[in-house]
């Protein structure tokens, strides 16, 4: 059984959003990794003061072939755990065969599922801007606080944002929609995968994260999906996401399918 596991964050987030899941999977004893997308590997305070110029070229693409050298990196082949954004970095990494089991929490819209209102609303103030495509985004604290983490208790979300929230390509939302990579849904080697949505979710519908199951549930290897009441797409730091958080990783272990070799990662 593998004893790695590689966290993968979203967008708005960096790495640092996985602190207390990080050291939780690392107190049960696993080796858990949380890396960074390129350019986003400084404090979130320092990124959103002076981000890296070269974060608005990053796409998509790069962040998928990014983990998957990550990956390939490893002594052992991993379980992959992400949110939002990084949930759909998940399934296409898992679509490459990488991966023992996989666990895409609070999924953002997935290429071949259409786009769902709340989504939808959520990615118009990237949509609107007509040269977001080579910009760098940052969260408007309004934003953050009625619509990313509208269930944080009232008067934390200043600070909340200021420990965690990060600048974000524009070009990963349009990659969503022009030229977006595909998912093989019925991929005979794609590694089982659990979906995770949350019933109050207002960036990602969890009548999106039902619609993406019974997409991939088309795979012949394990499929499930568990949509969580009363929880937001802050799911990974609010309270109680401690619930959340064990209930991937037991899945992921429990599901877990026999890795003889080390995987090859497949950088496109």
């Amino acid at each position: 059984m593998s004893k790695t596991i590689i966290l993968i964050h979203g967008a708005w987030l960096n790495s640092a959003s996985w602190d207390g899941v990080k050291r939780r999977y690392e107190a049960a004893g696993h080796r858990v990794l949380a890396p960074d997308w390129p350019h986003d590997d400084r404090p979130p305070a320092e990124l959103r003061r002076a981000p890296d110029p070269a974060l608005a070229q990053l796409g998509q693409r790069e962040i998928v072939d990014h983990y998957a050298r990550i990956i390939a990196d490893q002594p052992e082949v991993p379980i992959l755990i992400g949110h939002s954004l990084g949930g759909v970095i998940v399934q296409h990494l898992l679509d490459r065969g990488l991966g023992v089991s996989g666990v895409s929490i609070n999924p953002a819209p997935t290429p071949g599922v259409p786009i769902h209102p709340h989504a939808l609303r959520s990615a118009l103030p990237v949509f609107l801007d007509p040269l977001s495509w080579r910009k760098s985004k940052v969260m408007t604290r309004d934003f953050f606080r009625t619509r990313f983490a509208q269930t944080a208790p009232a008067g934390q979300h200043d600070a909340l944002y200021d420990r965690y929230i990060v600048p974000t390509p524009g070009r990963v939302y349009w990659n969503g929609v022009v030229r977006p990579m595909k998912i093989r849904w019925d991929n005979p080697v794609r590694p089982p995968l659990l979906m995770i949505g949350g019933e109050l979710d207002l960036i990602a519908d969890a009548s999106m994260t039902r619609a993406i199951y019974e997409k991939q549930r088309r795979a012949p290897s394990r499929t499930d999906l568990r949509i969580f009441s009363g929880r937001s797409h802050w799911t990974c730091l609010d309270e109680g996401w401690e619930e959340v958080a064990d209930a991937a990783l037991n899945w992921a272990v429990s599901n877990a399918r026999a890795a003889t070799a080390r995987a090859a990662a497949q950088v496109a």
